[in-house]
């Protein structure tokens, strides 16, 4: 099954998640299959990262978003954990800063956008502007509404200037994250990630529903395009980005820089530097 092109959003496509399966897995993948796959994903996730550091030219943007509990921060762990940290930087959006807030609502995303080699992963992104400002009404229809058009342009923006940004949706289902709100209160390792305010969201589901369906149709471009992920299964869930990550970077075509420097001369100065220290150790 190739991923990128099954759960890809075409441009300006209606999006029903009600008619997504969050359960889905391919026939014949199991879990334990799948972990396999995602260690091999895994490994060539990490070459082409230290291509694409290296080669110093492009750069990725990763935005991960979805409900509370759709695994956010279980896809940054399993997935991108295998890319080599001195290039890659994750950042979470939280309720904007006073300094976030007397700047326009792109600001704080430009400001962490990558820069040229470097890997940067969204832990929600500059679209809550039109999900959590919209569902909870922090600012008017009229504005809100212009944002899509702003996101676009921001980042075709970023896209031309060599960066690949590419954006997942991670699409669990109401029974799904109740189940992990419960996993949550049983683990005494994870109850610190227990918040009131999930339970309050619930109450919001349908109005996030509708605004993530208008973000997929809005913002899901050719240059940016987004994918729907069914993540009920953590297993798939891992191993579509995975296979996703790769087959974009792959496309890329990176190649390793040529030295800066001659490699004989370099070579000949090492093996009279062995020498040296032969000649000092008898």
């Amino acid at each position: 099954m190739n991923y990128t092109h099954e759960l890809v959003v075409k441009p300006k496509r209606h999006v029903d998640l009600s008619a997504i399966d969050p359960g889905f897995a391919p026939k014949g993948e199991t879990k334990a299959s799948a972990e396999i796959k995602l260690a091999k994903r895994g490994q060539r996730l990490g070459e082409l990262q230290y291509l694409m550091y290296a080669e110093s030219r492009r750069s990725l943007l990763v935005c991960l978003q979805g409900i509370d509990a759709a695994g956010k921060d279980g896809t940054i762990r399993h997935v991108l954990s295998a890319m080599n940290a001195q290039g890659v930087r994750v950042h979470a959006f939280k309720v904007p800063s006073a300094l976030e807030a007397s700047h326009d609502f792109l600001w704080r995303a430009h400001e962490q956008a990558p820069a040229k080699g470097e890997v940067v992963v969204f832990n929600r992104s500059h679209y809550e502007d039109v999900l959590v400002a919209r569902v909870h009404d922090l600012v008017s229809k009229q504005v809100w509404s212009k944002r899509y058009d702003l996101i676009n342009d921001f980042e075709r923006n970023l896209v031309e200037s060599g960066t690949t940004v590419l954006k997942f949706y991670l699409h669990i289902s109401a029974e799904e994250q109740l189940r992990r709100f419960r996993q949550r209160l049983d683990d005494p390792a994870r109850q610190w990630k227990i918040s009131e305010a999930d339970y309050a969201e619930r109450k919001r589901w349908p109005a996030y529903v509708k605004a993530y369906e208008d973000v997929l149709r809005r913002t899901s471009t050719k240059h940016a395009p987004w994918f729907v992920v069914p993540a009920n299964h953590k297993w798939f869930r891992d191993l579509a980005i995975a296979e996703i990550l790769v087959n974009s970077l792959e496309s890329l075509k990176m190649k390793r820089p040529p030295s800066t420097v001659d490699i004989d001369a370099i070579r000949r100065k090492y093996h009279a530097a062995v020498r040296d220290d032969k000649k000092a150790s008898r």
